[in-house]
């Protein structure tokens, strides 16, 4: 399999940053990030994006707690997860997103409104960088 954009998805139950990768993987820039991304209108817009960029797969950023415990926001997390696996043809796959979040607002040079977008920038950038990635894409040397 050659190497292809991913989305990747920030989620929140108000504003979910969107980041994308170029086709090789190599570079990640963000997205205008969306609202109610859960809702009927949200997962179409992100379905929209999805056909218009020809996006291969999509990286949603899962809330781990430190000690690994599935909290409240990574169970509402998972639901929409689940929805967006319902409402697209490419694969959905969750990603630790421990520290994204917080990577992205050390960043400071962005206004609020990109925080999310920044955080799901920082989520694509160790997704890409990972051994799943590669495995994934066929770039595994031997």
């Amino acid at each position: 399999m050659s190497p292809s954009r991913i989305l990747a998805l920030d989620y929140g139950s108000v504003h979910t940053g969107v980041a994308i990768s170029d086709p090789t993987g190599t570079i990640v820039r963000p997205l205008d990030s969306t609202t109610a991304a859960a809702s009927p209108e949200g997962l179409k817009g992100i379905a929209g994006i999805v056909d218009q960029e020809e996006v291969s797969a999509v990286v949603v950023g899962l809330p781990v707690s430190l000690s690994g415990e599935l909290g409240a926001q990574a169970q509402e997390t998972q639901v929409f997860v689940d929805a967006l696996r319902e409402a697209l043809t490419v694969p959905v796959i969750t990603w630790d997103e421990r520290f994204t979040s917080k990577m992205a607002a050390e960043k400071g040079r962005f206004s609020h409104s990109n925080t999310h977008s920044l955080a799901a920038c920082c989520l694509l950038q160790d997704y890409l960088e990972s051994g799943e990635f590669r495995h994934r894409a066929g770039l595994e040397q031997d």
